[in-house]
């Protein structure tokens, strides 16, 4: 058994972060000692790890928590994990492309403003309101 310190040492998880995984249900809440501090058992630091890896690639918490679930069965339960992998891999994907192109846009209004054009194309560009282009 450990405390929270140690259980965010081992799982790469900052304190405060295992806090509000647990107040919003993402982990089981740990066992208390008499004196009131959390006991992380090897199962909940496991947990705690699991997240933070789906965390790192960039699960929403939501998927990070069905994923965790579906952790009983890993077998069957592989079908609907793939599922949850490919829907996340397909709105990376969108997003890469939305940043490709906003790559592009800043990368052309860089080169103009390196010719030193007047307004300032960099400024004009974000002046021109949400409404318009990537």
């Amino acid at each position: 058994m450990s405390t929270i310190g140690e259980a965010a040492r081992r799982s790469g998880v900052h304190v405060e972060t295992i806090r509000y995984y647990e107040r919003s249900g993402v982990v089981p809440r740990p066992a208390r000692t008499a004196s009131g501090r959390r006991d992380y058992a090897e199962a909940n630091i496991r947990r705690l790890g699991f997240i933070r890896r789906c965390r790192d690639m960039g699960f929403p918490l939501t998927d990070a928590r069905r994923l965790a679930a579906l952790t009983a069965d890993a077998h069957a339960n592989c079908p609907d994990a793939q599922a949850v992998a490919e829907a996340h891999l397909g709105a990376l994907r969108a997003r890469m492309a939305e940043l490709r192109a906003i790559e592009a846009e800043l990368a052309a209004l860089v080169e103009n403003c390196s010719r030193r054009a007047c307004p300032c194309p960099v400024l004009e560009k974000l002046e021109e309101g949400p409404d318009r282009g990537p």
